[in-house]
């Protein structure tokens, strides 16, 4: 067939908040371009899975690499040795990743050594903390990629501080903003919404998930503490995962002060962020989310690749000492909420404007 074929890799489970849209475009736009989802299998939950798929309205995927878990390395190179397997058998026209994940630059390193180019969402990202993986991935995939679709002025900026020519640099805005848009009409309570008399800004809302944050378990324990103890009688909602609710058990009654859930659907989780009072995160998308919500938001990191949010949204970068924490906690219980505007292009049409620059970009 002459019809161009794009590769659209996902991993994790954000990888697939951020395709959706593109997915949804393609589909729509009688562009011209076929696509195959190709999901590697490097984060695989199977009670998610399908809740997760059917709530973001994107078909299972044509392919699933099924690498599993490993260290880096390890996971990396079965990526590459998979998805190379998949591009002899049937070459595509384009790799497109997004993106920081393992999958994002094993896919997109197999592709450019087969001649493949490569387009980025989310290029030019950058935390500037080189001990963070993501960050190692986020500099090696933009150093080979071909076309990057930016979701920030501050990306567009680094990627010509970096040396790459405008003419290779698409400000398109948020894919995953795309889709919390696409879906705020469907957001619905979690099952134990009711039993544990949840109401809206009557709770906060906990993720924690960067390995400096929870595989030691003092310093993770001393940030709980400060969550506890600052909160007094406010709930405290943590959809973990089961790594952490191993640790959370040999906590004790610390434990027994938040709400341990399993991580939860998409519609669900965003509810819980929407009517959060605050929510006290990790994550560099849901501080996007909360940006777009209007919902204070504490960071428990010292960096982050997503600086606008800070500078323009709800996001407070509040770093990761308890001292810190408790501060900046007890001034948003005691009525200072810090709010934000929507940064420029977050307006739930990105996936159509990367799908019309790729149909601009294959179809010539």
């Amino acid at each position: 067939m002459n019809t161009p074929l794009i590769d659209i890799i996902a991993g994790a489970r954000p990888n697939f908040m951020k395709v959706a849209p593109i997915i949804h475009a393609l589909q729509a736009s009688g562009s011209g371009l076929r696509y195959r989802l190709i999901h590697t299998g490097q984060h695989y939950d199977a009670r998610m899975s399908d809740t997760f798929f059917r709530q973001l309205n994107i078909p299972d995927p044509d392919i699933n690499l099924g690498v599993g878990s490993g260290s880096q390395a390890t996971q990396t190179a079965k990526i590459m040795m998979s998805y190379e397997e998949v591009l002899l058998k049937e070459r595509s026209q384009c790799c497109l990743v997004v993106g920081d994940v393992n999958s994002t630059v094993a896919c997109a390193l197999t592709a450019q050594k087969l001649g493949i180019p490569v387009a980025h969402v989310e290029g030019g990202l950058r935390s500037g903390d080189w001990s963070m993986p993501e960050e190692i991935n986020r500099l090696a995939t933009d150093a080979i990629s071909n076309w990057f679709f930016t979701t920030s002025h501050n990306a567009n900026a680094t990627l010509a501080r970096e040396g790459v020519s405008e003419n290779r640099i698409f400000f398109v805005g948020n894919t995953m903003i795309d889709t919390l848009l696409a879906n705020m009409e469907q957001l619905a309570p979690p099952d134990f919404w009711a039993e544990q008399g949840l109401a809206p800004d009557n709770y906060l809302l906990l993720t924690l998930h960067r390995p400096a944050n929870v595989d030691d378990a003092a310093p993770f324990r001393a940030l709980l503490e400060a969550v506890a103890e600052t909160a007094a009688d406010m709930r405290i909602v943590y959809p973990a995962h089961p790594r952490t609710i191993a640790t959370l058990e040999g906590f004790g009654d610390l434990a027994n002060r938040l709400i341990v859930v399993e991580p939860q659907p998409y519609h669900q989780f965003n509810y819980l962020a929407k009517h959060a009072l605050g929510v006290i995160t990790d994550s560099g998308g849901i501080t996007e989310e909360t940006t777009v919500m209007g919902v204070p938001c504490l960071t428990l990191r010292d960096n982050t690749e997503r600086p606008e949010t800070v500078s323009e949204g709800t996001n407070i970068l509040v770093g990761t000492k308890p001292t810190a924490l408790r501060k900046a906690l007890a001034e948003l219980l005691g009525g200072v909420r810090k709010t934000g505007k929507v940064p420029d292009l977050w307006d739930g049409q990105a996936g159509q404007r990367i799908a019309a620059k790729l149909r601009e970009l294959l179809c010539r």
